[in-house]
């Protein structure tokens, strides 16, 4: 969808008449951008094939990618999958939040929906605005990142407009995303035992203090291979990548920044630190993403960043520190490998 055709409304949250008819949009089987506490969903109604299908038309995403459906409480859920009691314990402990439960489907959810999958995504976001247009709205709504597929995911509504502008119906602003990440997502492989999926603010520690054993699904930390249909949004193509080519770098903060000096204040590379970075924190193209021991605020801060790299034409590569892989580590250093489409180099 490369022509710009449809008149796209922005409005902001709070917005009584504009909630009500993003309502109207959502039911009706048109496209609606709206924020939650994790990044913007590019809403559509989940009971319509057609809906769904338009989602992946706007984005470039490839149909067989699954989309998570969005609901308005927990309780909800056994209308559209086969709730378990650990689905219970889950939405008991982390509901409504960034956590996300892929379950055994009902016919009421379209395979369009799910990537051909008998499975289904569920998420009952805590954001405001979202939980307001999901209610209102009366369906699941079904809604990946509001990014055009492989771009970073939006945080913003500056970001969506970039975006999506003249490829959905509305965009509702409402402000910065608190977490900047997308959510966890989850599977079971029994009772007690979890698959994760892609990691988010929810930790692999946090779902273990629940009593959970939780094996991590080997899609977050590697490439999977040609061929290999993917269970959850997110696993298998680039995400999350700037327009230059991003190189993570692995090794410790002394190699890692030698290895950077000859490239300090080079205009057409950007080099993205820590705080603790002194040595070359201060060069013309050092981007600072936060402190090494504050990963939530790099987190909040990493789409952002990497948005901000396309505004600038003269940035033709990218280097980064590999993430650290504990708690919402985790979840930066998946986001940032998928980012540099594996690209990594010891140092």
């Amino acid at each position: 969808m490369s022509e710009k055709l449809i008149d796209t409304k922005v409005i902001t949250y709070p917005d009584p008449e504009g909630m009500k008819k993003a309502a109207e949009l959502i039911k009706s089987g048109a496209l609606v951008a709206f924020p939650t506490e994790t990044v913007y969903g590019l809403g559509a109604n989940a009971l319509m094939p057609d809906a769904a299908e338009k989602v992946y038309r706007a984005k470039g995403r490839p149909s067989d990618n699954p989309l998570i459906i969005h609901l308005a409480d927990a309780r909800d859920a056994e209308k559209y999958c086969y709730v378990t009691s650990g689905f219970e314990r889950l939405a008991k402990a982390f509901m409504p939040g960034p956590l996300t439960v892929v379950m055994k489907k009902k016919d009421i959810i379209p395979s369009t929906v799910t990537g051909g999958l008998d499975t289904v995504a569920v998420r009952i976001p805590s954001q405001i605005a979202a939980r307001e247009l999901i209610s209102l709205a009366g369906v699941p709504i079904a809604a990946p990142s509001a990014n055009l597929s492989g771009r970073p995911s939006t945080t913003s509504a500056d970001h969506v407009i970039s975006d999506m502008l003249g490829r959905i119906d509305m965009i509702i602003d409402g402000g910065e995303c608190d977490i900047g990440l997308e959510s966890t997502i989850v599977s079971f492989c029994g009772e007690n035992k979890l698959k994760m999926l892609r990691p988010g603010k929810i930790t692999l520690e946090m779902l273990e203090n629940e009593g959970f054993e939780v094996e991590l699904d080997k899609a977050v930390t590697e490439k999977l291979a040609e061929g290999e249909r993917p269970a959850a949004p997110g696993m298998k193509y680039r995400h999350y990548a700037p327009g230059a080519p991003v190189t993570l770098i692995e090794g410790d903060s002394a190699d890692r920044n030698a290895f950077l000096a000859p490239l300090a204040d080079d205009k057409s590379v950007a080099i993205i630190c820590f705080e603790e970075d002194e040595e070359i924190k201060n060069a013309s193209n050092a981007y600072v993403i936060g402190s090494k021991n504050d990963p939530e605020g790099q987190a909040h801060r990493l789409f952002s960043m990497l948005r901000a790299f396309d505004d600038k034409d003269e940035i033709k590569q990218i280097y980064a520190p590999l993430p650290e892989k504990s708690g919402i580590g985790l979840a930066i250093f998946n986001r940032m490998l998928k980012a540099s489409g594996y690209t990594v180099i010891k140092v």
